[in-house]
């Protein structure tokens, strides 16, 4: 017996590819059409499976990317089967290729193209399903692809430049820690042997640096293990159910940054409901669907009452209105948005608003974080160095 690699369609049209045992190749291939294939290729030897395509995990990059070409190709007037086809032959990334290869084998199974994303929701999200889903129903597929990649894009975007900016705190507090660590370890032991036999005349504070110094010159390596577990500590803890609402409430307690950080959660929810109500989602799916965009858990908690208030047949903002935790802005932007019969516009209006509010935000934060930062390393190494000066003062008044 034999191993053989195949490529056969299967009853569908769809391209399936395995391997079979069988004593030759004539036996391998009436065993395929046994199992009604059509077999393309049959070669001797087993060749190395591709994984289940449902545990293939995409980035969001590659989903925006996947939406945008895929939009485009269906107002070109492409049918689905064949702008996923295309697709397949233009990928050049074996995650989408596989992707796309499943759901063109569930489309040409008659399903729909929503009933092949459920499986990889993981990834694009309930509500770009239930976009998709919406789309086929009103048989407006491509412009509600066109309206997910604005989705995706503007999100995109505003994460980026929170990102950027974030980028040169952090390196200017890599370079502080490097600095006051090297002067400690390096630069202060050089000293050491000038006060070696000064005694308690030694300056308290020359003498708590030389100390600072010795330690981290003997055992920086139980510091760095002592960073490493408090690091996995914190990880944990976050992790689990208590420590992770804690931590959300510690980070909307912060100055500036909780106010920014709960209008980019309320960014995300009114983005997501406006624009699940422009593609004719009903209204507490639309809520429903929102609510599970938000990461926070204390902001979640501030929207759970919607849907069920709505149900009841209360408004949106007086629901709002009577939880005392969102803004009068938020309020009477969506009020507007419920007497003016444009509810969706107007979600997606609070969205632009607080996209800005929350780049501002960020700006805001860093001019006031930026100068602290400096301040610090300049204020530990100039303490180290007065610390050093007054040693070298002392040494010079006993001599």
């Amino acid at each position: 017996m034999g191993e053989f690699s195949y490529k056969a369609a299967d009853r569908q049209g769809a391209m399936v590819h395995g391997n079979i045992t069988a004593a030759s190749k004539e036996l391998a291939v009436r065993n395929l059409r046994q199992q009604g294939l059509t077999p393309v290729t049959v070669n001797e030897g087993a060749q190395k499976l591709k994984a289940d395509p449902s545990s293939v995990r995409l980035s969001r990059e590659q989903v925006l990317n996947v939406t945008s070409e895929l939009s485009v190709l269906l107002r070109a007037g492409l049918p689905i089967d064949r702008a996923l086809k295309v697709l397949i032959d233009m990928s050049q990334e074996e995650e989408p290729k596989a992707v796309l290869e499943a759901l063109l084998k569930t489309v040409k199974g008659g399903k729909g193209l929503s009933v092949g994303l459920e499986q990889y929701e993981r990834d694009f999200g309930g509500f770009y399903v239930n976009m998709v889903r919406s789309g086929e129903a009103s048989g407006n597929l491509s412009h509600v692809l066109q309206h997910l990649t604005e989705y995706l894009e503007n999100a995109k975007e505003v994460r980026s430049s929170v990102v950027s900016a974030l980028i040169y705190p952090g390196i200017l507090m890599g370079v502080a820690v490097l600095s006051i660590a090297f002067m400690l370890g390096f630069v202060v032991p050089q000293f050491e042997s000038l006060f070696a036999d000064m005694g308690d005349a030694l300056p308290a504070m020359t003498a708590a640096v030389i100390a600072a110094g010795d330690f981290i010159k003997g055992w920086w390596w139980l510091l760095l293990i002592l960073i490493a577990a408090i690091v996995w500590y914190v990880r944990h803890w976050v992790n689990t159910e208590d420590g992770e609402y804690r931590w959300h409430g510690i980070l909307l307690k912060m100055p500036i940054l909780g106010g920014v950080l709960f209008k980019y959660e309320m960014a995300n929810f009114s983005r997501t409901v406006g624009t699940l109500l422009g593609s004719g989602v009903s209204l507490l799916q639309a809520l429903t669907i929102g609510i599970n965009t938000v990461g926070n858990r204390h902001v979640k908690e501030s929207l759970v009452d919607l849907p069920p208030a709505v149900k009841q047949g209360h408004r949106i903002s007086a629901t709002m209105e009577s939880n005392g935790s969102f803004t009068p802005k938020v309020v009477q932007i969506i009020r507007v948005g419920e007497e003016s019969g444009s509810l969706d516009e107007m979600m997606l209006e609070l969205a632009r608003v607080y996209d800005g509010d929350v780049q501002v935000g960020v700006k805001r934060a860093l001019t006031f974080i930026e100068p602290v930062l400096i301040l610090f390393m300049g204020g530990a190494i100039a303490l180290i160095i007065i610390a050093i000066l007054m040693g070298i003062i002392s040494v010079n008044n006993l001599v």
